[in-house]
């Protein structure tokens, strides 16, 4: 949008789109930092996501958030993509560019934001549980950043498998997948855990052995009650980063991206339970 008059536009798309908190804490940070922003909230079938990609760009929306399966689907109706989209195979985040809608994916960088808050992850071995998208992207970020290690677990072999040769590929960190469990045993050189399975109501997807007061623990699961990794691994002692703390870090990120502006995660945590308890 070239006239100062217009305001600029975000989008969620979804599918569902009911029920993300995504145009709460955007209407949040637009407030705080004082722009004359809009953002609206969209729901698109994934076979459409192209057709509506193309109409954001051409009614000039500043950027799109995507949700649920519209991410894995827009990755091929972008004109490019950062090379952690392309890592993931999926795009949580458009943005307008002048050679057309650029995807990134911003889950890792959430992640790995959330776990420097909390401890330096450089040298440390790490276990990531799923290898979907946000596991990905989440192993990735972690690599380039100097983690010492990456063992990662997934109740599909294939697909942890997957994972570790892209990781290998990357020739950082050293990777490695071990067996999913009834109970995944966390290895004793392991400091950092990332739980990026979906959540399943009060019971857990995945089931953990060794939890200790020495790790960290993140958890993807965005729920208004804590998920059941979550609580076990505070009963054990263990620092915990929930699903609030990861989404309001990268949801700082997103908002940086288009606005470059930065803005306060706490608000954002502040808005998050604000919205579950709603």
């Amino acid at each position: 949008m070239t006239s100062p008059a217009l305001q600029e536009v975000v989008a969620l798309l979804g599918c569902p789109a009911a029920g993300t908190p995504a145009q709460y804490l955007f209407e949040r940070m637009i407030a705080a930092t004082g722009l004359d922003w809009q953002f609206v909230t969209l729901d698109v079938p994934p076979e459409r996501i192209a057709e509506a990609i193309q109409g954001a760009a051409a009614m000039g929306f500043r950027g799109c958030l995507l949700s649920g399966s519209l991410r894995s689907a827009a990755i091929s109706a972008v004109t490019s993509a950062s090379p952690a989209a392309t890592f993931a195979g999926a795009i949580s985040l458009i943005e307008r560019q002048p050679t057309g809608p650029v995807g990134h994916m911003t889950d890792g960088r959430g992640v790995l934001e959330a776990v420097r808050s909390h401890i330096d992850p450089v040298g440390m071995a790490v276990l990531i549980v799923g290898a979907g998208a946000a596991a990905r992207a989440t192993a990735l970020e972690l690599s380039l950043a100097g983690v010492g290690e990456i063992l990662v677990c997934d109740r599909t072999p294939e697909r942890a498998t997957a994972l570790v040769d892209a990781l290998t590929g990357l020739a950082a960190a050293p990777a490695s997948a071990v067996p999913w469990e009834t109970a995944i045993a966390i290895p004793e050189r392991v400091r950092i855990v990332v739980s990026a399975v979906p959540a399943n109501g009060p019971k857990p997807v995945a089931s953990f052995s060794g939890l200790r007061p020495e790790l960290v623990v993140a958890d993807f699961a965005l729920v208004s009650q804590p998920a059941a990794l979550v609580s076990e691994a505070r009963a054990a002692g263990a620092c915990v980063i929930d699903g609030l703390e990861i989404h309001a870090a990268r949801t700082a990120i997103d908002f940086h991206a288009l606005t470059g502006l930065e803005t306060d995660t706490e608000l954002l945590r502040d808005a998050l339970d604000e919205f579950f308890s709603a």
